[in-house]
């Protein structure tokens, strides 16, 4: 495996994704989008542990390089990004791998911010085979119902952002719409995959969804 940084331009400026190719690439790709920290070495090493399966990892900058050092610079970081050019610079990094690496088959999957991205981006964008996103916001149903990309949507059932309630409507919207994504739900808190935060880390849901998401995107690649 060998990681590299792709540079790419977007409606809003140059930006770039750190990269993680495995040894013998199978054409298949996962874009990995950020939490609301940015793109930090947690979300790298998600890339690198996507290599290791196969995949092309690619994990764009949405922030252009910034990091948030707590989670007030977050929450103004997170809240100075529009969906628009969110989705704008997953759409153009699509568009740069594509190129770049021979790439065919994209996945997408995103943690808190980067999971209301993912679905969106499911939503909204073309070009993506498959979506994993992980208690992110949900859009409303005018938005949901343009979903045709298969999606797991994974959540907790203990988290206070993205809560019961909320994911009680997607699994609605689902049902009405008969949208192809799957709800599936830990006995967990919110951001339990990440690992760094061993406050909310929980091993033995955050190593049952990652073995679920690797077997969704290895079937739908």
């Amino acid at each position: 495996m060998q990681t590299e940084t792709l540079s790419f331009e977007t409606a809003n400026g140059p930006t770039s994704a750190y990269t993680a190719i495995p040894g013998a690439p199978s054409g298949k790709a996962v874009l990995v989008i950020q939490e609301w920290w940015g793109l930090n070495d947690h979300i790298k090493d998600i890339a690198t542990r996507y290599a290791d399966e196969g995949f092309v990892a690619i994990a764009p900058d949405l922030y252009r390089g910034k990091i948030a050092a707590n989670p007030s610079e977050a929450g103004e970081m997170m809240q100075a990004l529009t969906i628009e050019d969110g989705l704008d610079t997953i759409k153009n990094a699509i568009d740069a791998a594509a190129v770049a690496y021979d790439l065919s088959h994209f996945g997408i999957t995103g943690y808190c911010m980067g999971g209301t991205f993912a679905l969106r981006a499911a939503c909204e964008l073309e070009g993506l085979s498959a979506a994993a996103p992980f208690y992110g916001d949900v859009p409303n149903d005018e938005i949901l119902q343009k979903l045709t990309t298969p999606t797991v949507f994974i959540s907790g059932t203990r988290d206070g952002w993205i809560n019961p309630e909320k994911v009680a409507q997607l699994e609605d919207a689902a049902e009405r719409f008969e949208l192809p994504i799957h709800s599936v739900k830990y006995d967990a808190d919110h951001a339990f995959f990440n690992n760094t935060r061993p406050e909310v880390y929980d091993a033995t849901a955050a190593a049952d969804a990652w073995a679920l998401v690797v077997g969704f995107f290895k079937d739908k690649l």
